[in-house]
């Protein structure tokens, strides 16, 4: 017989996540949100996972909610716990990911008095979400009602806003009161808002007077509608198309490969190279040389594409767009005439440049990272999802070509935390494998990522250890400091393997350290197995920063 908790909020709560399609709901361990744990889990439309640590558990859900493209509703009990959420809440925010937080709390009188787990959680995210919701303890005057119209207004802003919702939930003793049947509630009108647009005739005579159109695609999840309309405009050389890893654009005319191109340009460069119009696509690009680029270029005119932020990034916004960037060109590409123009043809001899420089490169690269991210980007299956963690992973793979295979990246925060956590998460909600290819410490700093019982064995994880926060060693300015200091307090020197957290999370574990052992091993990596694999290439003393370093030394030739 099932058993359902008997207060009131939690029985409402439940039936708008079912009304809303709501399905996923992440469960951290407590005593405060035991009723929303007892009762979610009884209903069978509802997919239960337990994930302990509450900071992973909120990156599971953005790799969840990433992976589904729906709201995923994550909840844990009071005080720290809730607290703990909040890397991940900064994360979705700007990455745009709906999560829909649910706190469970002390009553509202407990707030402040040293009650246990008790601190001041309503309009704890408030910086960082776009809603914040405190729910009436069910023994307040017209609290059902009340409750009703909050949850409902909470569920429809996730949906709008495509982001972080927080309900705070203040839950009275007992509460571990159960019932075996529950009310029935009405059947929800639904209004969500969709935004409606029409194209403003200037920006199309706008884009006919311009000569130099740059598209710059920055982080975005794939879309074959934007793929297609982008590809429309490059095939007669009408714009050039600016794209990176985690763009997941594909077409042999868009430039994919920022950096190679424009990390050494000069003040006589940005001049020559610089757009006219420049349209931004998407949200947080990798490269700070193409914003350095940018913000010296100084177009005459920007758009900003998207439904949500409309950041002046490049310091020379002229136009908000706020719609799906779809949307926009399905109307811009019925009014303008795709002519070809010289700016294309200026960038892509650049490009033929810069590729054949790196292709001499490679035939001569030592073992390091550099080369490990080569080899990995010929071996990969294509119908693997890639997740990169920050710093140094994420810079490596703009250098090179990883194919059509699907790309992503935490580049909300672009911090280290929950790199792993969030390939989980999608990894458990995805058909296709995944694939994680991490640096040591973002590794070894979200290893709770791998404390969940739903990982599937089809996972993969790939460890380049270098023995440190090895992009340290590569962005100008740390290097100026004490070589004990760098290496101890911003390097952070280790000599930490994964060997034993592997055989403790139940991974299979293989260890490479020189290039015959890798090129034998990365073939077989990818088979089928029943446990899912970590391998740890060990890059110690290997350079590496010297090795990329002699890379865009080499590049600067003709």
């Amino acid at each position: 017989m099932k058993k359902y908790s008997s207060k009131r909020s939690i029985q409402i709560l439940a039936h708008l996540l079912q009304q809303y399609g709501i399905s996923d709901i992440i469960i951290s361990p407590g005593s405060r949100n035991a009723p929303l744990a007892i009762h979610l889990s009884e209903i069978d439309t509802f997919n239960c996972y337990s994930i302990v640590d509450e900071r992973s558990a909120a990156f599971v859900g953005i790799g969840m909610a990433k992976s589904e493209k729906k709201p995923v509703a994550i909840t844990c009990t009071s005080g720290s716990a809730a607290a703990n959420y909040y890397p991940a809440v900064t994360e979705a925010f700007y990455q745009n990911v709906p999560l829909l937080i649910l706190t469970a709390d002390r009553p509202t009188d407990f707030v402040d008095i040293f009650d246990g787990q008790t601190i001041r959680q309503k309009d704890l995210f408030h910086q960082h979400s776009y809603g914040d919701f405190q729910l009436l303890e069910d023994s307040k005057e017209n609290a059902e009602d009340v409750n009703f119209d909050i949850i409902k207004k909470a569920i429809e802003l996730c949906f709008e806003k495509q982001g972080p919702v927080h309900i705070n939930i203040p839950l009275e003793e007992p509460l571990y009161e159960l019932v075996s049947e529950l009310p029935s509630f009405p059947t929800v009108e639904k209004t969500i808002r969709h935004k409606e647009y029409e194209l403003p005739s200037n920006l199309v005579a706008d884009w006919h007077t311009s000569q130099r159109i740059m598209l710059l695609v920055g982080t975005r999840d794939y879309s074959p509608e934007l793929e297609s309309q982008l590809t429309q405009l490059v095939k007669n050389h009408s714009v050039v198309v600016l794209s990176e890893a985690n763009s997941n654009l594909y077409h042999e005319k868009f430039f994919r490969h920022i950096d190679r191109y424009i990390f050494n340009f000069t003040e006589e460069d940005y001049k020559m190279y610089a757009p006219d119009l420049l349209i931004t696509v998407g949200q947080n690009v990798v490269s700070k040389k193409v914003k350095q680029f940018l913000r010296n270029a100084r177009p005459k005119q920007h758009w900003h594409l998207d439904e949500v932020w409309q950041p002046d990034t490049y310091f020379s916004l002229t136009e908000k767009i706020e719609v799906k960037p779809e949307v926009f060109f399905s109307k811009l590409l019925k009014l303008i005439n795709l002519e070809p123009r010289p700016y294309f043809n200026l960038w892509d001899v650049l490009r033929d440049k810069k590729d054949a420089r790196h292709e001499q490169f490679l035939n001569k690269a030592e073992f390091s990272d550099f080369y490990f991210f080569n080899k990995a980007s010929q071996t990969v299956p294509e119908n693997y999802n890639i997740h990169f963690s920050n710093s140094s992973a994420i810079r490596y793979a703009q250098l090179f070509d990883f194919g059509k295979r699907r790309m992503y990246c935490n580049r909300g925060t672009s911090g280290i935390d929950g790199s792993t956590s969030t390939a989980m998460g999608f990894a458990i909600k995805n058909a296709n494998p995944t694939l994680v290819i991490t640096g040591d410490l973002s590794f070894f700093y979200d290893i709770n990522g791998l404390w969940n019982q739903y990982i599937p064995p089809f996972v993969r994880i790939i460890i380049f250890n270098n023995g440190e926060g090895n992009i340290f060693k590569i962005i100008p300015g740390p290097g100026n400091a004490n070589p004990n200091t760098l290496d101890e307090f911003i390097a952070t020197k280790h000599r930490k393997h994964a060997e034993h957290l592997a055989k403790h999370f139940g991974f299979s574990y293989i260890k490479v350290e020189d290039e015959p052992t890798l090129d034998r091993v990365l073939e077989n990596f990818f088979k089928p197995d029943l446990q899912p694999k970590i391998l740890e290439v060990n890059t110690y003393g290997k350079n590496s920063a010297d090795v990329q370093k002699a890379y865009f030394e080499f590049m600067k030739g003709n």
